[in-house]
Order: structure tokens, then sequence, then C-alpha cells
């Protein structure tokens, strides 16, 4: 298994041997850049898509590093900027509100943040993070939010877009009502089927968005349980090219096996509008992507040798 990892922790070590064997570019702009390997079917224009991920948004004391309260304005900022940005749709990688004692209180903290997600001019999708679900169940978040199913997929001027859900417990029950530990996330065999059967429905170039990481493998307490296997399946419809995640709350990339593997910062890290965190990718006519960070979402830049 090809594999390449950077953090923004490892820019400095990683410089050299990212350059010379993997192609990887480190440049001092917070995105990343990837010629796609789909090329028969062509892209008329660019496509501007909005990042955000674990906001935690809860009306609580900050605890350590989180500021709860503050991902409401951190929120409200982001959505200006993407909608200035004209993006063609947003999607939040999970963990939008963060776990509540009791249902009414979770509902009031989703309703509030939701209202501010709402204020998107382009339409929006969710990813379900383990938060999401803590307390309140999957049919209550989505009635409740402008999510639109657990997992899902649709197509946008040539280009295939897959939401997964990986909140299931390792018996396959659905997170909700605090039935879970978060270190067992699971893609139950059904979604795998499904997933299967949906690339190999489609002729496009592909994004995968998913909240637990995919890069990961079992024991690591951030990794799908079932990771290796939905990666197979990944790589072996040729169709996919990146891999959108949240839930780690830190930056890291990875290439494997030709897949790109993005893992972005939260937005509910640290105080204040300094320390926000939300990205813009763009997915350009001649299938290369772009992702540039802003705040805290730093990034990479990658570029095939003969771009170098």
């Amino acid at each position: 298994m090809k594999q390449h990892e950077s953090t923004s922790d490892l820019i400095q070590l990683s410089r050299r041997a990212a350059l010379v064997g993997g192609g990887l570019l480190l440049t001092g702009c917070s995105s990343w850049t990837k010629e796609a390997g789909v090329k028969d079917h062509p892209i008329q224009k660019p496509l501007q898509i909005g990042l955000i991920t674990d906001l935690h948004y809860a009306d609580k004391p900050t605890r350590g590093t989180r500021h709860y309260r503050d991902s409401l304005t951190k929120l409200d900022h982001a959505v200006k900027h993407i909608n200035k940005a004209n993006c063609h749709f947003t999607v939040e990688l999970g963990d939008l509100i963060d776990a509540a004692d009791d249902v009414p209180t979770e509902l009031r903290y989703l309703k509030t943040i939701d209202t501010v997600m709402a204020k998107l001019t382009a339409p929006r999708h969710y990813v379900l993070g383990n938060h999401c679900v803590d307390t309140l169940s999957k049919k209550e978040f989505i009635a409740n939010s402008g999510a639109q199913a657990a997992h899902y997929s649709w197509d946008h001027a040539g280009w295939h877009f897959i939401i997964l859900d990986a909140c299931y417990t390792h018996e396959f029950k659905s997170y909700q009502r605090k039935n879970f530990k978060w270190t067992d996330p699971n893609i139950p065999p059904q979604e795998i089927d499904w997933l299967k059967k949906d690339l190999k429905s489609t002729k496009n170039p592909t994004i995968v968005f998913v909240h637990q990481r995919l890069d990961l493998d079992p024991p690591h307490n951030y990794a799908v349980r079932q990771s290796g296997q939905v990666r197979k399946v990944l790589e072996e419809s040729n169709k996919v090219i990146a891999v959108l995640q949240g839930h780690y709350h830190r930056n890291v990339y990875k290439e494997i096996n030709d897949i790109h593997y993005c893992t972005l910062a939260a937005m509910v890290e640290g105080p204040g509008l300094k320390n926000n965190a939300y990205g813009l990718m763009e997915l350009s006519p001649n299938q290369n992507i772009k992702i540039t960070g802003f705040g805290n979402m730093t990034g990479f830049q990658t570029a095939s040798k003969t771009d170098q």
C-alpha cells in the first residue's frame, strides 16, 4: 500500500522527502491540489464548495481548548465568506453540536446553530458526527436540521459526491441516546454494499465525505473499524479522487494508493475569530482539486511530478 502522510506539525521534517518521493509540494499558502485520474468526463466550469467541521456548538462553558459558544460567531463569519465566494454548496463534516444531557437541551443547541447554517445561500449537506447523535437519534437530528439523510450521494456539474455514515456500534446499531463509545465507529455491511453499487452506477470523478477517519486502521481510536475494507472499495472503483474527513480536530493529509485523504481542523478549537477554521474547495475543469483553508484550517498543496 503506497502511503504518504503530512501534518502541520511535520512540515519541516517532511519537506525534502515529500518533494523527492511522493510528489507532495508544501507551500506557504493553506491549500492542496491534485490532478485527478478520471479523464473521460469533461467538466465545464469550476465548482466552489464550502467546508466546515467539528463546531461542537453548545451553550456551555469552555472546556480545555474547546470554546463551544464561540462556534456560533465563528460559523456566522464563515457563512458570510462562503456566500461571498458564491459556493455551489457547503458540506459540514460532522459534530455540528456537542453532547447534551437531555433531548430538549440538545434540540435547542441544534436549532440555534442550524439557524446560522440556514443563512448559507446555496444548498448545504451534513455528515453525521458522533456528537450529533450522542443524545439525539439520527431521525431527530435530520428532522431538526438541514440534513437530508444519514448517507447518500448526488451529482453536480460532472462530479459525483458521497456522504458516508460511520456512526454505528460494532453490533451495527445506530448511535443514539449515549449507547456507544466514540472509539467504536463502524460502517455496516449494508452501507458498504450500497457504496459499491453507488460507485458502480456513476461515471464521474468522485469525492467522499465522512466524519471519522478512513485513512487510519484499527485499533487507532479515530479509525473507522472497517477502514481497510472501505478503502478497497474506493480504490477498486477507480473513480474516487479524495476523501474529506473531520473528527480528529487537526489538519492531516495522506495519500493512500492514489486517493487523497484530507482531515480538516475543527472550528471549536480556540477562542474567538482568530481561531476560526473553515475552507473552500475548488474543483476545476481539468479535474484538479484545490482546498484553501482559513484560520486554523491550514493545508497542503500536492502536484503531480509533471507539474513540478
